[in-house]
């Protein structure tokens, strides 16, 4: 009989993630002043700190991670990939596009990957009702043959090929809403009618050249590749209408037995690397959606994995409204910023925005169904 409670994975070892020492994206040096990077342990280390500080953590239950191994990560990368990962450790060095990892980067991406195949394996094994795995570095990005975007392993796409490969589940549907368009994920699975990939971005944010409507899978697996194209300024409405017009309707066709959300919180307001205006309430919002459709067709088997989100003081409280939706618990969390953001007229659906939720909508009655 699966648990009632939710799952909750974080290691201080994401905190050692090491991006280097730059402004933004680009490494120190000429007329780039040594700084911060957008990618630094904040982003996630103060989601998970007020996880701790408000005593929620004893509302979750603790998973246990370990790195994932070779067999695993291999599921979904190349040989020569992972062996170029491998030979760059213990020193470093950038794994592809952004994809840059300090000295002992390779244990540390193996356990991300880890923590995200842990939480999925609680899940299938009725250890727990759903699951939060927050790990860093992400994973949307990286292809199966390098990496890309801040993403070293595909920690989702990992996830998927092992509930396959070691639970019999014939259908997974990845429900990707990190500002950026999940590339990688799409990669991996371009070919796979198995694996239903949806993902909400904005509109040729990065990569610039993918998540177009019209990228709906390879030849073998037609209809299974849903890209959602937002406009720059699209806020909870916005991502609401296309959960309910296009997710939903695209996920109860498909009948997926595990939903795996790729949890990225950069479409957040305050979130420097997008332009997007999603709050605490809007995550939430989003969160009972899936946890809705879980609930309706797999059995409530679903598997939150954190992804983008670089607003160190904004992250912490869209994760907690987050967590407080899949465990339907009170945190006693307040977020503060709702203050003000609760009156942005920008939260409401936007007539440009409905244009392209429904053209998004069309893609829906070509997704297999089952």
């Amino acid at each position: 009989m699966t648990n009632s409670h939710t799952g909750w994975v974080w290691r201080e070892a994401f905190n050692w993630h090491n991006t280097g020492n730059g402004s933004g994206f680009f490494p120190a040096g000429g007329f780039v002043q040594p700084g911060e990077p957008f990618d630094n342990p904040d982003t996630k280390g103060r989601f998970a700190s007020l996880v701790e500080v408000s005593g929620f953590d004893q509302e979750l239950h603790a998973i246990r991670a370990h790195e994932a191994t070779d067999e695993e990560i291999l599921r979904a990368h190349t040989p020569e990939y992972l062996q170029r990962v491998v030979d760059l450790n213990p020193t470093g060095g950038d794994a592809g596009e952004f994809a840059v990892f300090g000295p002992q980067g390779l244990p540390i991406a193996r356990l991300a990957a880890g923590a995200t195949l842990a939480a999925t394996r609680a899940v299938l094994t009725g250890e727990v009702r759903n699951a939060y795995a927050l790990v860093r570095p992400a994973g949307h990005h990286a292809e199966p043959d390098r990496g890309r975007g801040f993403c070293i392993f595909a920690n989702t796409s990992i996830s998927a090929r092992m509930a396959q490969a070691e639970f019999g589940i014939e259908r997974v549907a990845i429900v990707d809403w990190d500002v950026h368009h999940g590339n990688g994920t799409q990669a991996v699975f371009w070919d796979d009618p198995s694996v239903l990939n949806i993902s909400l971005h904005q509109e040729q944010l990065y990569p610039v050249d993918s998540g177009f409507r019209e990228e709906n899978g390879g030849e073998r697996a037609r209809g299974t590749s849903i890209n959602i194209p937002l406009p720059a300024g699209t806020g909870d409405g916005g991502y609401l209408d296309a959960i309910r017009r296009v997710v939903r309707p695209a996920l109860e066709r498909f009948r997926p037995q595990l939903i795996i959300v790729g949890s990225g919180m950069d479409a957040a307001a305050t979130d420097p690397l997008g332009r997007m205006v999603v709050t605490s309430e809007g995550f939430r919002a989003m969160t009972a959606e899936m946890v809705e459709a879980a609930e309706e067709l797999c059995e409530g088997r679903l598997v939150f994995s954190h992804e983008g989100g670089y607003s160190a003081s904004y992250v912490p409280f869209c994760g907690m409204a987050v967590l407080e939706a899949l465990s339907g618990k009170s945190s006693g969390v307040d977020d503060p910023n709702m203050a003000f953001l609760s009156a942005y007229p920008q939260l409401a659906l936007q007539p440009w925005q409905q244009v392209a939720v429904d053209s998004a909508a069309e893609l829906v009655p070509l997704v297999p169904a089952h």
